[in-house]
């Protein structure tokens, strides 16, 4: 079940919300947990159980690194937990990957298994892995109650796509949370928000960005074109799918953190990615940066750290070697930044710096969208007019024009500017803000019934 379909939002939602609101505090992970399943498993029937499965096994773990016991017992259980939980991980996510990584380098036929992608099991299960790494440090305690543990791991609004939250993050919400009518409405805000980013904006860019991707030969700034408008598509589908988990997350009592700060905004790269899927890049500095060493070694070896970190996140996004060169690709800018450029970067005007940026981000997301090698080298040359019949042509401009207002649109969105006056006018005239968000959900509903072009971008990861 995605967010943005309509069974969801005005069936499901409602129903698993009035349940929550109205159920005992007792009873309301129990619910919760109910819900959540019957969420995950309208999709995936058959992947549930391999969800459940995570659940009991990270449960039962974390309560026995909670027994106090001799130091190799809680090692020997805590690299056990890691080991399986990252040979699921592989096997579902990569089992494929490896086998036509070696008939290709080998020559070998080993027959691919082609498993179905399980949704969100590289979120539940990073999930997983925080809580019994946080339980071994003794920086939490292990829940007892399997229930409201299972809540955690399974909690709908961020299970198949995130955010990554940490159980340290929300273990007091867990069972002292309030939930009210004034929430619902705050959370509700935010959902309304997010589907029509991802509705409104995300689905129209894709389909300029796939008529541009079909275009048998494409002129330079066709191809810039395409480029900007996926790094649109991909924000606005992804920071929409947060901003609806936040929301959702609100409206049940819970408060996640931000996942996404106006990242197109950055001066760096480094600031990029604070800014850009921010618990997914606070997992990896917590679970693997830092146990390396991180920035607290020789710069030789502080480049290793960073490279190694930055593959695995590559490989995280997904089973192709595009994704391994997109990670490296970013490692490579953040060790130019760190050790060569930084300086003469920060000596740029803001403005500057931002293009500068922007323009490195948006080559990054061609090398990220392009999963053959060959149709991303021609996509790369494009750019820099390699291949392309001209500098611009007539389709550039027929796409630009029929575009140009949800592209202006989608350029404002990328600031704080519009969310920061619709604040402002909540507090002067609520009724007109509710009346905009009432419009832009006929608006998101009116879409959804007439289109079937609604992907969730991150759901293959």
């Amino acid at each position: 079940m995605v967010f943005s379909s309509l069974h969801f939002l005005y069936i499901f939602l409602p129903l698993a919300m009035l349940i929550h609101l109205i159920a005992p505090a007792r009873f309301k992970n129990a619910a919760l947990l109910a819900f959540s399943i019957y969420f995950y498993a309208w999709g995936e029937p058959v992947y549930a159980a391999l969800m459940l499965f995570s659940v009991a096994y990270n449960y039962l773990t974390g309560l026995q690194l909670g027994v106090r016991a001799k130091p190799y017992a809680r090692k020997a259980a805590m690299a056990g937990a890691v080991a399986v939980n990252l040979a699921v991980l592989g096997f579902f996510k990569y089992a494929g990957f490896l086998v036509d990584t070696l008939n290709g380098l080998l020559g070998l036929r080993l027959a691919n298994p082609n498993l179905p992608l399980p949704i969100g099991i590289s979120f539940y299960t990073f999930q997983a892995l925080s809580y019994v790494i946080d339980v071994y440090r003794g920086k939490v305690k292990p829940r007892r109650s399997f229930v409201d543990f299972a809540a955690y791991i399974t909690m709908f609004p961020q299970l198949v796509a995130g955010p990554i939250v940490k159980y340290a993050d929300i273990e007091a919400q867990l069972t002292r949370r309030k939930t009210s009518l004034a929430q619902c409405g705050q959370g509700l805000e935010r959902v309304i928000l997010g589907l029509s980013k991802k509705v409104l904006l995300a689905n129209n860019l894709g389909l300029l960005v796939d008529s541009i991707g079909a275009m048998p030969s494409r002129s330079m700034l066709s191809a810039w074109l395409g480029a900007f408008a996926y790094a649109l598509q991909i924000y606005f589908d992804f920071s929409g799918y947060s901003d609806m988990a936040i929301g959702m997350g609100r409206m049940l009592g819970f408060t996640f953190a931000e996942n996404f700060d106006y990242p197109y905004l950055a001066s760096s790269v480094t600031e990029f990615w604070r800014r850009w899927h921010i618990s997914l890049s606070e997992w990896f500095r917590d679970y693997v940066y830092i146990p390396l060493g991180g920035n607290r070694v020789r710069p030789a070896r502080h480049v290793l750290n960073l490279l190694a970190v930055w593959m695995l996140t590559g490989l995280w996004h997904g089973a192709s070697w595009n994704f391994v060169l997109w990670g490296l690709y970013y490692g490579a800018l953040l060790i130019l930044e760190k050790y060569v450029t930084g300086k003469a970067l920060s000596r740029l005007p803001k403005r500057a710096a931002r293009a500068v940026t922007l323009l490195l981000v948006t080559v990054g997301w061609v090398i990220f969208s392009h999963t053959g090698f060959s149709a991303m080298g021609a996509y790369l040359g494009n750019l820099v007019g390699i291949g392309c019949g001209s500098f611009a042509d007539g389709a550039f401009l027929y796409a630009l024009k029929s575009n140009l207002v949800l592209l202006i649109l989608s350029v404002l969105c990328c600031g704080p500017s519009l969310r920061k006056w619709q604040l402002k006018q909540t507090g002067r005239q609520p009724a007109l803000v509710i009346l905009a968000f009432a419009a832009l959900l006929v608006a998101c509903t009116a879409f959804l019934v007439r289109n079937t072009y609604n992907p969730f971008l991150y759901f293959r990861f």
